[in-house]
């Protein structure tokens, strides 16, 4: 029966309710540490700041930045058809990101913690009439509160890599009692779809990667043009959503680099901004001049490295330089999306991780859309090899553009597959307005 839950799903829910008293402290330590929002801490016990637009509701929820970014287009096609949309995330700079770039009429707010409680408060009072899951952030009690209430649920974009789908397997009495309360699965790839399907989800579909269908990111006209003035004729390398221990290879890189290349100037936009400050460190103990952008320091003539600690500006890195390293990829993190810097214009060079994006990587490198460099030696010598070739540099990232042209389409099959559901809650307004 559906509504007899397997033990490790009941033990689950047990253990939320016992711990719903320990909340307040959670929070505070996660406040302490620049997890919450002090403004919004409310919302992550299901207490809304905003009120429920009227007519129907679409839910969208993805964990954090790269699900919230894969989706906007989606919620921009859905705004355009007059639905209200709610969006929830877990992170403070997935809330920044969400003001950046949601289309307007589109909510934010954070997803509650999967406190039963929390959860109930959360849906008594959004009411969705359809909901979204981005990639594979499954909340137990969320998804089954959901299905108690008849919301049609739809996974969109889902990834499952080899690593989770591992995972996911020990607890696969559980897994498969959650999947089976989505309408649809729809997947990035075949082999997505293989796996939620083997884990029990009932209705599964391979419809691409809605992060190929991503525009180029935004640009702040007047700011670009600022920078651009600034740096002028100088030669200019980028390494982009960089984790710990990378940044250390890029500095190495520059300082091997800018015997050649006396005037150079290095990027670093870090995946975490909070960590600028630790990257400038390691720039000074390297001996090279560094500036940081959160700080409102220009890169003047003098600086060899500008950290770009900013939320919102890969748009900028992206296109101030020709190379770009995407980071996660030499640590090992599974790699960054790197189609937002392609759809800029960028030559890309990644790591040997790049499990997280494997399918592009992979198509981008057997099309020489983009290079992998297995180690600190390789990335300079790499970086090195491009700046002196600049029609080899155009034509990878020419190669590239055209790669993910070839690949995309996912949003489009998406909304093919959302269409019914939409064409519901269009049914439902009317003969509830009649």
């Amino acid at each position: 029966m559906r509504d007899r839950l397997p033990l490790a799903l009941r033990v689950y829910r047990l253990a939320c309710l016992a711990a719903a008293p320990l909340v307040p402290r959670l929070l505070a330590w996660r406040l302490e540490r620049g997890k919450e929002s002090p403004s919004r801490l409310a919302e992550r016990s299901g207490e809304a700041s905003r009120p429920r637009p009227a007519g129907p509701l679409i839910w969208v929820h993805g964990a954090s930045v790269g699900e919230m970014l894969a989706v906007v287009p989606l919620i921009e096609r859905i705004r355009a058809q007059n639905f209200a949309v709610l969006v929830t995330s877990g992170t403070v700079t997935s809330a920044t990101l969400a003001d950046q770039r949601l289309p307007a009429g589109a909510l934010h707010q954070f997803v509650p913690l999967d406190a039963p409680r929390f959860v109930d408060r959360f849906l008594d009072h959004w009411r969705p009439g359809l909901a979204l899951f981005v990639e594979s952030d499954l909340w137990p009690n969320l998804v089954l509160a959901s299905a108690r209430r008849d919301i049609p649920m739809i996974l969109v974009n889902g990834r499952l890599s080899e690593r989770s789908f591992r995972r996911w397997r020990l607890f696969a009495g559980a897994i498969a009692a959650l999947l089976a309360r989505f309408d649809l699965c729809l997947t990035q790839s075949g082999a997505d779809a293989a796996r939620y399907a083997e884990l029990g989800a009932p209705r599964v579909s391979s419809v691409g990667n809605l992060k190929l269908d991503v525009p180029a990111p935004p640009v702040d006209g007047p700011i670009f043009d600022e920078l651009k003035s600034l740096i002028a004729a100088r030669v200019v390398i980028a390494a982009a959503s960089t984790h710990a221990g990378e940044e250390t290879a890029v500095i190495a890189a520059h300082q091997r680099l800018r015997t050649e290349y006396p005037s150079l100037l290095t990027l670093i936009a870090p995946r975490h901004p909070e960590r600028g400050p630790a990257i400038a460190a390691l720039a000074k103990v390297a001996g090279l001049a560094v500036a940081l952008r959160s700080r409102g320091e220009p890169p003047t003539p003098g600086i060899d490295v500008y950290v770009v600690d900013t939320l919102g500006e890969l748009g900028l890195v992206y296109r101030l330089a020709p190379v770009v390293f995407m980071g996660g990829s030499l640590a090992s993190h599974g790699g960054q999306n790197p189609v937002e810097a392609v759809k800029s214009g960028a030559a890309v060079l990644h790591g040997p991780h790049v499990w997280n994006f494997a399918e592009i990587y992979a198509a981008l490198d057997s099309m020489r859309g983009a290079k992998l460099v297995a180690d600190e030696e390789a990335l300079a010598a790499r970086l090195l090899a491009w700046l002196a070739n600049p029609a080899g540099r155009r034509a990878v990232a020419d190669a590239a553009t055209a790669t993910v042209e070839k690949l995309g389409g996912a949003l489009e099959r998406t909304l093919a597959a959302l269409d019914p559901y939409l064409m519901q809650l269009r049914l439902e307004q009317q003969t509830s307005s009649n």
